[in-house]
């Protein structure tokens, strides 16, 4: 296994730049599925609360029908309180499967609209990057970059489909420019006619769609034009290098499709300045440069509902635009010691991942050379206009959906999830927002909402069960669950996701997370490894 300590490479645009400029190793491939019961000819999950994906109230109770990984029926069968009459339910067929899910609530599985299939710089196994999600009732995940080689994800998108493995449905975004006929790193596009031959080639490989970083103007444009005309999506972190031309209104009039993360969204919305307000010292290259000034970007866009900012808001909505804002992943700018000291990271984070969250000056989102207060005020400041703008787009009808872009800056796969969550609350939408963002508005911008997003007749068998409401307490949503004083004055940890449905296929989610316990585990157990923070000697 690789760690942090072998491996130390420079970027540019971050993560996705390592494989577009150096390749970027394939990680172990997942095992064959062990997990998981099902699936049946029949499924009946019986007596739960719906909280769907469409901004209805919860209701309940109802059973579920599925068959062949089709739902069939969703019957409301009683009342609150009251014994459900058994005339009202569904019929059990011979061979069919009845879950209990009374007193439970029940939602759509989860889509991560932004999730790296970890790496061999942070030493995170297939296994272990997606118990983690399914543990946390990610049923679907969008590869942005595909990391691993697009061969790699395709494979892998091709076994989860089959559900040979134990992992979420696989969508597929390759890296614009990264080499597609074989070996690794980055194919040399500085034409418009190359840029359309490598995004033909890509869908013809079996691709998803696009991640862009950026690119002269003029291959930008050609490259969207036909990767649209090809029905393919396409997402985009607007790198600094690239964004004092090229912009997020230039993508989404080119035809771009969802946006990553933020950058490239205060430029657009700059009408006092046509570049950043950069240090004169400052080098691209050295990360605390980079994202500490880019937490007083906000600052210096257009301020909220200027008409600078009613204009950048309304063309992208018009356009029907996707922000995926992954707040979690920067979370760290704002509130350092928090994100260090987050409780999973004891048990559930793997020796080689904290290597590589470590201060250094080459592995991407370690950047700790010596952030201090100053830095985190204006991060704070720089989260509340971001909010601002992020809640009101969705006030507005404009889709906001739930990414992460886990195993950087100390954010792991799984966990980021119900925080990434619970940052939308912190930004103004109410949690059925929040559900929808997480499920329906996901589904949609992957092009997948004729199959997932909502519980309806006709779509597949995608769920999330827990035992306890979400909506009170987005916490109960982490695996570690959230903490409870009981009547009896006993504290006790509540939550955590009961069952992940994915295929008609029911999962233990608690027994996912004891399996990624016990891979981390053993490799501590290698060297007696013990998680110290930065600085601190053993």
């Amino acid at each position: 296994m690789i760690t942090m300590k072998t491996l130390k490479l420079s970027l540019l645009f971050g993560f996705c730049f390592l494989i577009l400029q150096n390749g970027f190793g394939q990680i172990e491939k997942a095992p064959a599925r062990s997990e998981g019961e099902g699936p049946w000819s029949q499924l009946i999950i019986r007596g739960a609360t719906m909280i769907n994906g469409t901004l209805a109230p919860p209701q309940g109770p109802v059973d579920i029908v599925v068959e062949n990984n089709i739902i069939t029926q969703v019957s409301v069968v009683g009342y609150p309180g009251v014994p459900i009459n058994p005339s009202r339910r569904p019929a059990l067929k011979p061979g069919g499967k009845e879950l209990n899910a009374e007193g439970m609530y029940i939602m759509p599985g989860f889509v991560d609209t932004h999730a790296h299939i970890g790496g061999t710089s942070q030493g995170t196994p297939a296994e272990y990057v997606f118990k983690l999600w399914m543990g946390h009732g990610v049923t679907t995940i969008a590869d942005p970059a595909s990391g691993n080689g697009i061969d790699w994800t395709l494979e892998h998108k091709r076994k989860s489909t089959k559900n040979e493995i134990t992992a979420p449905r696989i969508m597929a975004y390759t890296a614009f420019g990264s080499k597609l006929n074989g070996g690794t790193g980055r194919e040399d596009i500085s034409s418009p006619e190359q840029a359309v031959e490598w995004v033909r080639l890509n869908a013809k490989k079996g691709a998803d769609g696009i991640k862009f970083f950026g690119a002269e103007p003029e291959v930008m444009a050609a490259a969207l034009k036909e990767n649209k005309n090809l029905g393919l999506r396409s997402k985009m972190h607007h790198a600094q290098v690239y964004v004092g031309r090229w912009n997020v209104l230039h993508s989404a009039r080119a035809g771009l499709t969802a946006m990553e993360h933020w950058y490239g969204l205060p430029e657009a919305l700059f009408d006092d300045r046509t570049v950043q307000d950069y240090s004169l010292d400052y080098n691209y290259q050295n990360e605390q440069d980079r994202f500490g000034e880019a937490g007083q970007l906000w600052t210096q866009a257009a301020k909220p509902y200027s008409d600078k900012w009613n204009a950048v808001m309304n063309e992208l909505l018009e356009l029907d635009f996707t922000l995926s804002p992954t707040m979690v992943i920067y979370e760290a700018n704002r509130d350092l010691s928090r994100a260090r000291r987050a409780e999973w990271h004891e048990e559930y984070t793997l020796p080689s991942l904290w290597e590589f969250y470590s201060p250094s000056r080459q592995s991407h989102g370690s950047y700790w050379h010596y952030w201090g207060t100053e830095r985190e005020i204006d991060w704070k400041k720089n989260y509340e206009l971001w909010m601002t703008f992020i809640n009101e787009y969705k006030n507005r009808g404009g889709r906001v959906t739930v990414g992460t872009d886990a195993g950087f800056i100390y954010e792991l796969y799984g966990f980021s999830y119900p925080r990434e969550m619970e940052l939308l609350r912190e930004a103004g939408f109410h949690p059925l927002e929040i559900i929808k963002a997480a499920t329906l508005n996901g589904a949609e911008s992957l092009g997948m909402d004729d199959k997932i997003g909502t519980i309806a007749v006709g779509k597949l068998a995608d769920f999330v069960i827990t035992e306890e409401n979400p909506l009170v307490n987005l916490k109960t949503l982490y695996g570690t669950g959230a903490i409870k004083l009981m009547e009896d004055n006993t504290i006790q940890r509540v939550g955590g996701v009961k069952y992940t449905i994915k295929d008609g296929i029911i999962y233990d989610a608690k027994q996912l997370l004891e399996d990624v316990k016990e891979i981390v585990r053993k490799e501590k157990e290698k060297t007696n490894y013990k998680i110290l923070q930065p600085g601190i000697k053993g």
